[in-house]
C-alpha cells in the first residue's frame, strides 16, 4: 500500500544517572568516593534509503524509542551508553515537528540526520571531590532524552511531473518513455499513486519523470483523488500538461487545460508558477480542430507544444530533448529551509534550565523538571548537599527571583515535594 504521510512520536534515550559510592577496602581507612559516571542516552536518527518508496512501515507502528543510558557504577565504573536508533524513509521525505510546525528536515542525501539527541549521562559523586569537599554524598542525575510529535510527508523526488485529466494517456506516456509500468485501464482514476520512472535521453543522459493521478474540476474541495498527491509536484521543475485532443469535434480542449491550471493555482506551494510542456495526446485519432485549439492557446501563452500519440510512438523523442533542455536551463529542486529548527534548539536548551516560580497561600512552589531530578539523587539530611543545592539555586537565577516575589528568612519553599524554610 502507498502511504506517503504519516504521524510518530519519536524518544531518545534518557541519561544514566551518577552512582554514589565510596571505596571499601580493608586496609584504606576513609576511602574516597568512586561512583562512576551515567552513559549517555541514544539518539534516534532518520536516513533517506532510495530502496524505499513508501511510508508504509509506520502505517501501525508509531511510537519510536532509543535506549537509555545505564546508571554509573562503584568503582569508578561509567554506565553503558544507549544504543542509537535509526529510521530509514524514503529520499524526499520531509519532517515535520507537529507543535509547532517547524520543518525539522528534508532529507535528500545518503548522509544520517540527527532529530532527537539522547540525553547526557550524570556525574558520579567522584566528579565533586576537592580539598574541601572530600566525601561527597550526591551525584547528577542524567538528562532527560529529547522527544517529539513529529509528521513524515513524502515528496516524490522528480525533475518532470506529468499532470492532467483523469484517463488522458498519463500512465501510458511514462510507460512508453521509461521503464515504468503503471496500472493501464480504460476508466477514471486508473492511476490511484504516483509513479516514478527513469527517462532516457542519450549520451548518459537522464531524467526522473513522475505520473501524478489525475485531477478533477472541484479537486481542492476533496472532489476526485489527484488533489492529495500535488504535494509530489512541489519538487518538479518541468510539468508536462498532458491534454486528450482525441474527444468529439465540438468540444474544445483548452478547457481542460484551463480547469487543471486552475486547480494548480489553488493548491499554491510556486506549482502554478512551474515550467510547463502542453502535450497533445492522441493525435493519431484527434481532428485537426481540436489540435489546433491547443496549439493556438500555446502559442498565445508562451508555452512549448508538442504533439503526441503513444500509440504509434510519433513525437516521443522530440518530447523527452524538449524536457530536458528545459530542465538543463532552469535551477536545481528547491528543498525545504532548516535553519529554523537551530533557533528551535537554542530556545529548547535555554527550556533545559528554565523553571517556574508561583505562591500557594505561604508557600512559595518552585516547579522545574531539572531541579527535580537533582534533588532525587542526593541526601538532603547531609550538610555538603544543602551547600550544593545552594548553589545551583543561585546559579540557576531561582534564588534571585524568590527575592524579587518577596521572600524573608523564615518563609516556606517547596522544592521537588520537599519543603525548605528560606534562609539568606
Amino acid at each position: 500500500m502507498f502511504v506517503d504521510v504519516a504521524d510518530i512520536y519519536i524518544k531518545a534515550g534518557d541519561g544514566g544517572d551518577g552512582a554514589i559510592s565510596f571505596r571499601r577496602e580493608r586496609c584504606v581507612p576513609n576511602g574516597g568516593p568512586n561512583g562512576g559516571d551515567g552513559g549517555c542516552g541514544g539518539s534516534v536518527l532518520f536516513l533517506a534509503d532510495r530502496s524505499l518508496n513508501t511510508l508504509s512501515n509506520f502505517r501501525y507502528k508509531k511510537v519510536f524509542k532509543a535506549k537509555n543510558g545505564e546508571n554509573g557504577g562503584k568503582n569508578n565504573c561509567s554506565g553503558k551508553n544507549g544504543e542509537d536508533l535509526l529510521i530509514k524513509v524514503p529520499m524526499g521525505t520531509l519532517v515535520k515537528n507537529r507543535d509547532n510546525g517547524l520543518v525539522m528536515a528534508d532529507l535528500n542525501s545518503n548522509e544520517a540526520v540527527v532529530l532527537a539527541r539522547g540525553g547526557r549521562g550524570g556525574w558520579g559523586n567522584c566528579r565533586f571531590a576537592n580539598s574541601v569537599r572530600q566525601a561527597p554524598r550526591f551525584s547528577k542525575p542524567g538528562l532527560l532524552g529529547e522527544e517529539y510529535n513529529i509528521s513524515l510527508e513524502l515528496r516524490l523526488l522528480a525533475d518532470v511531473g506529468l499532470v492532467g485529466l483523469p484517463n488522458v494517456g498519463k500512465s501510458t506516456l511514462l510507460s512508453c518513455i521509461s521503464a515504468a509500468r503503471p496500472k493501464i485501464g480504460n476508466y477514471c482514476f486508473t492511476t490511484l499513486v504516483p509513479s516514478l520512472g527513469v527517462v532516457e535521453v542519450g549520451g548518459g543522459e537522464s531524467f526522473v519523470a513522475a505520473d501524478i493521478p489525475g485531477l478533477i474540476e472541484g479537486a481542492s474541495c476533496g472532489k476526485g483523488l489527484g488533489y492529495k498527491f500535488l504535494r509530489h509536484v512541489q519538487r518538479c521543475r518541468v510539468l508536462l500538461h498532458v491534454v486528450d485532443v482525441s474527444r468529439f469535434k465540438c468540444y474544445n480542449p483548452v478547457e481542460d487545460i484551463i480547469v487543471i491550471n486552475e486547480e494548480l493555482r489553488r493548491f499554491g506551494n510556486g506549482v502554478s508558477n512551474k515550467k510547463q510542456i502542453l502535450v497533445a495526446n492522441k493525435v493519431d485519432v484527434a481532428s485537426k480542430e481540436n489540435v489546433n485549439f491547443v496549439r493556438q492557446y500555446a502559442q498565445n501563452n508562451g508555452i512549448p507544444f508538442f504533439e503526441v500519440s503513444c500509440a504509434t510512438r510519433s513525437g516521443l523523442g522530440g518530447l523527452v530533448c524538449a524536457a530536458n533542455a528545459l530542465l538543463k536551463s532552469l535551477p536545481l529542486a528547491v528543498f525545504e529551509d532548516v535553519g529554523s529548527l537551530v533557533e528551535s534548539d537554542e530556545l529548547k536548551a535555554k527550556d533545559a534550565v528554565g523553571f517556574n516560580i508561583k505562591k500557594d497561600g505561604d508557600v512559595f512552589v518552585v516547579e522545574a523538571l531539572w531541579l527535580e531530578r537533582i534533588v532525587k539523587n542526593m541526601y538532603l539530611e547531609d550538610l555538603e548537599n544543602l551547600r550544593y543545592l545552594h548553589k545551583v539555586l543561585k546559579n540557576s537565577g531561582i534564588d534571585r527571583k524568590l527575592k524579587e516575589m518577596g521572600v524573608s528568612v523564615g518563609d516556606t519553599v517547596s522544592l521537588a515535594g520537599y519543603y525548605f524554610e528560606y534562609e539568606q
